[in-house]
Order: structure tokens, then sequence, then C-alpha cells
């Protein structure tokens, strides 16, 4: 028995693998906190995916431009990539080189990752899909509190709340057994539809899509008209308030209610519910942050808690509920665009010192900060812009917006690596493929939404052939005049040199010793500095500015990038089902999964349909300004007839973000998944092209 993480989202449940004849079998693991004994259907079926039909377990090239991929022996791919990546940095400078990381990599392979595109390429050119999840919530957070962790308290805290607030969270379909901490709590959700988790709510406020901000700004209205707010925290513990009052005073609630639809006497129940409790949290999801001002919207519900004096209280605060499967460890440590390890700033002079030292190099060798995820994406292959990409442990063939535009850009790169374990969207597009490690194949460590660093457990050797990512990295590095030692291949060595890269940083993990790894000790939350503690609840005594205070911000609402009009209707908005999990190229190779949900489609009110010619179980084609995607028809009664809903896992002609917005957030540079106009064209009832099947 091993004894494990789920591979999917970052509440990285506790499981028990065993091997048996039959194969690998998962059971939850009752001992962590976290889940308590709980999976939800995609921890239950992990263990398919490593026995999907078409994994890999050769590396994959094309003998010429155009050609078929064919399988070849690793020295022939590795060496052909090797020597691509020198001819083209010689001809066009080390920035014609670019790396696109993942949320799901393991803290090692993060950090690899970020330490060979600036060390082995010298190229600034890297960003990762995160970019595309917390960006927006890290920023927001960050600057309030000084330091961005998800939550800064531990998931069981939730369980002792009279009433929570989750803000474009589906948590009962994304994140199951997180469920089971909010059972005692009264839930206010914000979202457009009425979700599996807005069903259990006892009040549901549900704002026209890109309004979100609105919302926010006159709940803050509300607090402070009706006398609700913490005058005596505010003063002791925050800065800033006067001018984010300003801001808010112009929100009273008729005015919010106009542009956001929320009934007036909804917005005071929330606000009256909220502050009435002893013990409160408000928490956002991708859907207050997935916008071109998601920054200002996660900013507002934050200004909110501070005026009800939540944050930094043992039993209350605000938290963001961390996507990937380590969307925290994968921020913190070096494959962001402007980062280094430890959650360092690349533009520090005293950070890039401190981490040219571990890595043994000049500081000045280390390039500057490069361009956000898309932004560097939609570059490539154009003049000026990189034309090589490494793609580790990301599908943006499918998951990138404005998605037929990010296909076309892959396509005009001179040289495209994709290390996957399936031929996904994004390898199928490549011309070389290297097949690498599954979650049960490997050993490293994730760092969960609450801050806590977990050990994951190797349980069964991985396919014939297949090779793990730090082996590919060190043998590029190789191939690249690099020194053996700098790039190890073995995760216990690369953890042990994280931690020194860390320290000192805000992300420290400098203290972390195997045997809080191995669950014989006090559990590893960050920040924990060599010879202290772990930090499970932060901002207890202070927040982690200079002057201790956590700061509001002064923020104003501002449209989404496009609204409807008369030829574009509707807002379409996107997000996550049950069955499946980010792109989908591991859930849909899983027959539960498939059988589940194995078809795009959109959920459409049976008005809009009826307006729009549509019949429940045809198919329609959703058309925006940027293209159209093709999905099945599901008519909900429930939801707003100005609003059409579409997950976002599905490939080919199905893809919704073949019209989502790529409009970016001036500060997270995030782009606006969550809000983009469309009309719906009917087309029949004949199979649906984004099926699950490949």
């Amino acid at each position: 028995m091993t004894r494990t993480h789920c591979p999917y989202c970052a509440l990285q449940c506790g499981t028990r693998l065993e091997v048996s004849p039959q194969g690998l079998t998962v059971s939850p693991d009752e001992d962590f906190p976290v889940n308590a004994g709980r999976l939800c259907m995609k921890g239950w079926t992990a263990p398919r995916v490593l026995s999907a039909a078409d994994r890999l377990t050769s590396p994959l090239m094309r003998p010429q431009p155009g050609a078929e991929q064919r399988q070849v022996p690793w020295e022939t791919a590795l060496d052909h990539v090797g020597a691509e990546l020198r001819r083209i940095a010689r001809a066009h400078g080390p920035d014609a080189v670019a790396v696109f990381g993942g949320g799901g990599l393991t803290n090692e392979k993060a950090y690899t990752l970020g330490k060979f595109a600036r060390v082995a390429l010298g190229t600034s050119q890297i960003d990762y899909n995160g970019r595309f999840c917390m960006s927006s919530a890290a920023a927001a957070g960050s600057a309030a509190f000084g330091l961005d962790r998800g939550l800064p308290f531990p998931v069981t805290d939730l369980a002792s709340a009279e009433v929570v607030l989750l803000a474009g969270a589906n948590v009962a379909e994304t994140m199951p057994p997180l469920m089971q901490h909010l059972a005692r709590a009264d839930l206010i959700v914000v979202d457009p539809r009425r979700s599996a988790t807005a069903e259990r709510a006892a009040l549901h406020l549900s704002p026209a899509p890109g309004t979100d901000l609105a919302l926010a700004l006159g709940l803050l209205h509300v607090a402070v008209v009706d006398g609700h707010v913490d005058r005596d925290y505010v003063a002791r513990r925050t800065t800033g308030f006067d001018e984010a009052w300003r801001r808010a005073a112009e929100w009273w609630p008729e005015r919010t209610e106009r542009v956001t639809g929320v009934p007036v006497a909804d917005q005071y129940a929330a606000v009256r519910m909220l502050a009435a409790a002893k013990r409160r949290y408000v928490l956002t999801g991708r859907g207050a942050e997935q916008h071109s001002k998601g920054t200002d919207t996660v900013s507002s519900y934050i200004n909110l808690a501070l005026a009800l004096g939540m944050p930094g209280r043992e039993g209350s605060g605000y938290g963001c509920l961390t996507g990937q499967g380590n969307g925290q460890g994968g921020r913190e440590h070096g494959q962001k665009a402007d980062q280094l390890p430890g959650y360092r700033k690349i533009t520090d002079p005293a950070a890039r010192e401190h981490v040219a030292g571990v890595w043994g190099v000049d500081p000045g060798d280390l390039p500057g900060a490069g361009p956000s995820g898309y932004e560097l994406l939609d570059s490539l292959g154009r003049p000026g812009g990189p034309r090589a990409l490494l793609v580790f442990g990301s599908n943006p063939v499918v998951s990138a917006p404005a998605a037929r535009r990010i296909t076309d850009r892959l396509a005009a790169l001179d040289l495209l690596v994709v290390a996957d374990f399936v031929p996904s969207e994004t390898a199928r597009l490549a011309d070389v493929v290297l097949p690498v490690t599954q979650w049960a194949e490997e050993e490293g460590t994730m760092t969960n939404l609450e801050g806590r660093v977990l050990r994951r457990r190797r349980a069964v050797d991985p396919p014939p052939g297949v090779r793990t990512d730090l082996w590919v990295l060190r043998e590029l590095a190789g191939r690249l005049g690099q020194p053996a030692h700098r790039f190890p291949d073995d995760p216990g060595e690369v953890f042990a040199e994280l931690r020194r890269a860390s320290q000192g940083g805000a992300a420290d993990y400098s203290g972390i010793e195997p045997q809080h790894l191995e669950g014989r000790a006090e559990p590893a939350h960050w920040p924990f500095p060599a010879g202290g503690s772990p930090t499970p609840r932060l901002f207890l005594e202070r927040f982690a500015h200079d002057d201790g205070r956590a700061r509001f911000r002064a923020v104003a609402h501002r449209d989404a990038a496009e609204l409807p009009d008369g030829a574009y209707p509707l807002h379409a908005t996107t997000g996550r089902v049950l069955a499946h999990y980010q792109s989908g190229a591991q859930t849909r190779r899983v027959p539960e999964s498939v059988e589940a949900d194995g078809e795009a489609f959109v959920e459409v009110h049976p008005d809009t349909a009826r307006r729009s010619g549509l019949t429940a179980g045809g198919l329609a084609r959703v058309v925006s300004r940027r293209g159209a995607t093709v999905a099945r028809v599901r008519t909900v009664a429930s939801l707003r007839t100005d609003t059409v809903f579409l997950p976002f896992h599905f490939p080919g002609a199905g893809r919704a973000n073949l019209i989502t917005n790529p409009a970016l957030d001036p500060v997270s540079r995030m782009p606006e998944f969550k809000v983009c106009s469309v009309r719906l064209e009917p087309l029949g009832s004949g199979a649906a092209t984004g099926s699950g099947a490949l």
C-alpha cells in the first residue's frame, strides 16, 4: 500500500494505492484531514488514466515538416531537440526559444523548468497555464496582504464556519470533498448559473456575467451604510479604507440591481448574514477571477472582508480556492514569467543574487521578466517572437482563449516540443513528443490550496520507455552545454536545492525536513523558515506588508471587454463539470467520465432556445467574434435568459475556447474566459464533433 495524493485539483486529497493482479486500485486516506475519507469520481477513477489505450511509451518525431509523427529512440529525439534549440538560439538569440509550463507539475518540476529556461536556455520567455487560473487572485492577495497563499488557513477551519460567501466557485462539482467542510455553514453563492453549489445555498446571487465587480462594490456599500463596518479593526489593521469607500459609495443598492440583476433585498440579506456571524469566510474562485478586471473584482471582495474585520482572525477570513493540482506551488518556484523561486520577483537585485548563488551562475546572466502566458503564446512564430516552444504539463490548443488563433501560432513555429503522457491535442501538433511519467509513477512534492507541502509517492513503475520530466530536462540541459551536476533528476536532491533557493523568500520552504513530508511531524504549511515553525494560519498578528497592515484597494467597476449587441445578443460563460478536469486530456480517457459527459454541450434557458430555433438534444453553433463552437443543447430552466454556459473540457470543434475573449486584465494578464458575447444557431441533431471519443 502506498499513501499519496489525487492527481487532480488543489485539494490534493489523500489516497491509498494498492497493486493487485487486477491492477492499481485507489481508496481515500481517512487520516488526511482535507478529504477525511472522501473522493470525487475523478479521484476514484484516477488509476484508469495510467493505462489509457493511447498511452505514449516512445518519443515521436516528424522526419521533416508536415510528415507524420514516427516513433524514434530517445537519443534521436533528444539530439534533434538539442541541435534545433542551439541552431535557433544562435540565429535569433536566446529569446527565440520559449517554455510553457503547467500548474499540475510537481514543485521539483516547476522549479527545474524555471531554472532550465533561465540558465540552460538563457531565455526570458517562460510562463505557465496558471496564468489562466489563479493569477488575478494572486495579484489581489499580494496587493492586499503582502503575500499570496490560496487559503491562509487550514481547510478544516471552514468546518466551523457559520456563513461562507462563495464568489464564482462551484465546489460541489469542482472540489466535492470540500463540501463536507461547508456542511454546517449557510452558503451565499455568487454565480450566474444555479450550479450544483448554488442549489445547496441559503442565498443565491445571480449577477449578469461581467458584473461581479459591481456586485461586490454594492455589497461594500450596504456594509458601510448599514453600520456593519468593524471600525476598530479597520483603524488598527488596515490602510486605504476611505479611498475604497469613495468608489463603493457610488454603488447604492438600486444602481447595483440595475447593473447586475441582483435584487436589492438579496444584497442586504447577504451582508447581514455575513455581519451577524462570528465565524465567516469570503472565498473566491475562477468565476470572479477570469475577467479582464479580475484583479479588481477579487480586490473588491477582499475589501468587503476587510471592512467586516475578517482576515487575520482565527475562525474568519478571505481565501482563494486554487484550482490546479499544484496551482499554489506551481506559481511559487519560478515557472512564472516574473518570478524566481520562493515567490521572489525576478526584477529584485537581491532575489537575483540569492538564486543565482544557489544555481552557481552570475546574477547578471539571468534574463529579466518575460511576457505573460497569452501574450507569449500569441507571439509565437511572429517577427521578433519565439520560434521554438517547449511545453510541459499543458494543452493550450484546448485551454487557451481564442484557441484557433493560438493553434495557428503553434503551427507557425520552427520547433514545437511537447512532454506528455498521451497524444493531447497540443502533442498532435508537435514536431517532437516526449513520453513522461504520471502521478503514481513518480516521486515529488505538491503544495495544496492551504499552502501545505505534501509528498507524492511512487506506487508503480512507469511503462518501459517512459522517462520523468526531470530526466528529460537534465538530458536537454547537457545537450545545451550545462554541467551534469547543475540539473539533477533525483526529486529529493531537487527539493533540497529548492529549499535553499526559497530561503528568505515569501514562500520559504527552507525548514521543511523529510519527517514533515512523511507525516511524522506537524504539517508543512509555508512559510516554514529554517529553524522555525510552519504557519498554518497567516496574518493573525500582522499582515506581510512592512507596516503590518492590510491594504484596501480603491477599485471602480467597468464593463466587460465586449457587451451583447444585435449580432451577438447573449453572454457566454465557461466552466467545469463534475466528470472532467481542465482540458480533459486525462478525464476524456476515463470511461466513467466519458459516460457521464462524453461530448461538448451548451446550457440554454428554454425561452432562449426557442427564440434561437434550438431544440433540446439538438446541436447548436455558438458563435462569437472569434469563431464558433459546436455543442449539444441542454435546456435549463434556472439559467438566466441572457446567458449560456459551456464546459471547456472538450476538443476539436467542441472547444469552448474557440469563442472566448483574450482581453487581458492589466495587472494579472488574466484573459477574460468568463464572459463574451455570442449568438446561437441551430445545426440539427447529428453527432457532436467535440465528443470525448479520441
